[in-house]
């Protein structure tokens, strides 16, 4: 059995200079740690749930093109390509509610870092999801309630990434998730804030409200604003977002910026205004 190093688990560079550029941008793990640990939960789920596993081995690679370390679920969609290939493999079904779960563990419980569903269980479903987390629902069954929403509803959206900065979403995360679990009041409000723009939102999308979904999206990150310290390179992206008549909000952890667009016209004028920072600007294509 064996997993396949791509580029960024080779300890080779070309330099010095490459060694610190390649490492600021891709940091220092690779795939292999996180493929290996999604294995082992990957056994853990079949051990719990009674299911035999063929004794054959296989031969795993992987590439992605997905910026690393930008808060675009990167790692997760790695672990989501390996986890379908491998349960292929060995022709175990998981359901799509429990899938995300097992990736997530992959780092969580195995890899001690910090990360959420919402990554994993878009890159399960497809498309775009409403995600309800309700307290009582991750208590009694372990997953929420993921309802698919039709995509024509979202509009025009886009999605922008700095070439240049990185931060993993282990730095970014640490210190809210334990104010959460202190119970910090200020945390805890948020949290129920932002529930609330994701009811509103989908309530939105459903009636077609598009000028709704674009205070929701905005008040968002201002809400984050308020309890995150932001890298300022972040903050220069929502600002030249909204600058144009966009809205923005992080698409994850940082480095990244998602939100809609009115027409052409407004999209050009966020490439241009984008450009001189070192930022891309992609129109994502969402199927289900």
């Amino acid at each position: 059995m064996e997993i396949k190093p791509a580029k960024a688990d080779l300890p080779v560079f070309e330099s010095l200079d490459d060694l610190y550029t390649t490492t600021r941008w891709r940091g220092y793990y690779g795939g292999i740690r996180i493929i290996q640990a999604l294995v082992v939960r990957f056994v853990d789920y079949c051990t719990a749930n009674g299911i035999a596993l063929p004794n054959r081995n296989f031969t795993l690679e992987y590439e992605s093109t997905v910026p690393l370390r930008l808060g675009m679920g990167g790692s997760s969609a790695i672990l989501t390509a390996a986890l379908r290939a491998i349960a292929r493999y060995y022709g175990v079904t998981i359901p799509p509610a429990v899938f995300p779960n097992i990736v997530l563990e992959a780092e969580t419980k195995e890899l001690g870092v910090a990360a959420g569903l919402q990554d994993r269980v878009i890159q399960a479903f497809e498309g775009v999801v409403y995600m309800d987390f309700a307290e009582n629902l991750m208590k009694e069954r372990g997953y929420g309630n993921y309802q698919h929403i039709d995509p024509a509803l979202l509009g025009s959206v886009y999605v922008a990434y700095r070439t240049s900065l990185s931060e993993g979403t282990e730095i970014f995360h640490n210190n809210i998730r334990e104010r959460w679990r202190m119970g910090d009041p200020v945390i805890v409000d948020a949290m129920k804030t932002w529930a609330s723009y994701a009811e509103q939102g989908k309530s939105a999308l459903e009636r077609g409200d598009r000028a709704k979904l674009h205070e929701l999206i905005n008040a968002n990150f201002d809400l984050r604003a308020k309890i995150y310290k932001l890298d300022e390179g972040n903050l220069e992206m929502i600002r030249n977002a909204r600058a144009v008549g966009a809205s923005a909000n992080f698409a994850g952890s940082g480095g990244a910026i998602v939100g809609t667009f009115e027409n052409d016209s407004m999209f050009n004028w966020l490439v241009e205004k984008m450009r001189p920072l070192g930022v891309r600007v992609i129109l994502p294509q969402i199927v289900e």
